[in-house]
């Protein structure tokens, strides 16, 4: 009686479980997207991690730093970077790097009149304006480089407006003696 009681749970949870699998063809590949651009992330930074063990990284979002459309400081970014630069020149003993992102939003018009082409151009735009302004603050000039790298190394889809935010950024990276422009 045990036996054919067994069978019978078997046979009716045996096409519950095989359906339990089954999704939509969409899903899958977006999941599966997901996943591919996750598996890629996660191999960049674990590219970059032997090279920042001994570096110190300020993310400093593009929103709060930079007017819109423009490689020019907002009064936000200027407190920012005073800040940053009230506490770094006094005591600066290792070179700065400053690399500059974007989304992957096309330069407007109004930018390319400007004479910035695209976003790579931007990116090394804003990059220079922050070592423009923290050199003009007491920060060594010579111990600072900087590079654009665009729409290059996101951090977030550019799928969402909130993760295009999230790529538009400066990174200002303390690096060891040596050190070149890191991704």
């Amino acid at each position: 009686m045990t036996i054919t009681f067994a069978k019978r749970t078997l046979i009716v949870l045996l096409p519950a479980a095989a359906l339990a699998g089954c999704v939509w063809k969409s899903d899958y590949d977006a999941l599966q997207a997901k996943y591919d651009q996750l598996q890629a992330q996660n191999q960049a930074s674990q590219q970059s991690i032997g090279r920042l063990q001994n570096s110190l990284r300020l993310v400093v979002n593009d929103d709060l730093a930079f007017k819109s459309g423009s490689a020019e400081l907002s009064s936000a970014g200027e407190q920012t970077m005073a800040s940053i630069a009230q506490q770094l020149a006094p005591y600066q003993t290792r070179p700065i790097v400053i690399n500059g992102y974007t989304d992957n939003v096309p330069v407007s018009a109004a930018m390319q009149r400007q004479g910035i082409s695209d976003n790579m151009a931007l990116s090394q735009k804003r990059a220079e304006a922050v070592k423009g302004y923290l050199a003009q603050h007491g920060v060594r000039p010579d111990m600072m480089t900087t590079k654009g790298w665009g729409d290059q190394g996101p951090v977030a889809s550019n799928a969402t407006p909130a993760g295009r935010a999230q790529n538009r950024r400066v990174e200002i990276t303390f690096a060891d003696q040596g050190t070149a422009a890191l991704p």
